[in-house]
């Protein structure tokens, strides 16, 4: 599992270690409250942009998570963020969130190829059992690209989280294991395959 730094690189995507060097560009595309309004914390400025990949160094330094920025591969332009979160090594299994993607690129093949990349690293390179994803549970867009991942719902958390204004979150969970990752893997690359001229 982690060790050093982690690119993953895809077609439409790369996804390079989180940096404070990103903060100006990410905040230029990504203070949109519309991105942050199913988060437990806000993004309004540069400087809790600045704040928030801080906490995202500080996990990866205690070795809980890995950050990165997603980058659109052909020009290099950061459009959002993502992780692995909750690593627990002993027990083969990861968890994938922290997602965040500029309004300007969501609901195209960046998300999908984002999460294949991940997935396929997890479950590839790391030899994980289990991929865990979580969501607000009033969050059913969040909800409905879970699914379309290959995910099983697997049930709600409540009150799972004390938001940053102290509202409370239940939390649905899903899940992929290893036995399920061929066929995932078939689904998404026929997602992300290139669409024949018609």
């Amino acid at each position: 599992m982690p060790d050093g730094p982690l690119t993953l690189a895809g077609s439409f995507v790369r996804l390079v270690p989180a940096a404070l060097e990103h903060v100006e560009a990410l905040s230029a595309v990504g203070l949109d409250p519309e991105i942050w309004r199913w988060m437990p914390g806000q993004v309004r400025d540069a400087a809790e942009m600045r704040a928030f990949i801080e906490r995202a160094l500080d996990d990866a330094r205690a070795g809980t998570a890995v950050s990165f920025t997603t980058l659109v591969h052909e020009t290099g332009q950061p459009i959002g963020m993502t992780r692995f979160l909750n690593i627990a090594r002993e027990h083969r299994r990861v968890e994938i969130g922290g997602t965040w993607i500029a309004p300007a690129w969501q609901r195209t093949r960046v998300n999908t190829e984002a999460k294949y990349l991940m997935l396929r690293h997890a479950f590839e390179a790391w030899d994980c059992v289990r991929v865990e994803f979580k969501t607000n549970a009033l969050n059913h867009v969040s909800r409905a690209a879970i699914l379309r991942l290959g995910a099983l719902e697997e049930g709600t958390l409540r009150q799972h989280w004390v938001n940053q204004d102290g509202t409370l979150r239940d939390s649905v969970y899903f899940s992929i294991l290893n036995s399920e990752w061929p066929r995932v893997k078939s689904q998404l690359e026929a997602k992300l395959a290139p669409r024949a001229a018609s």
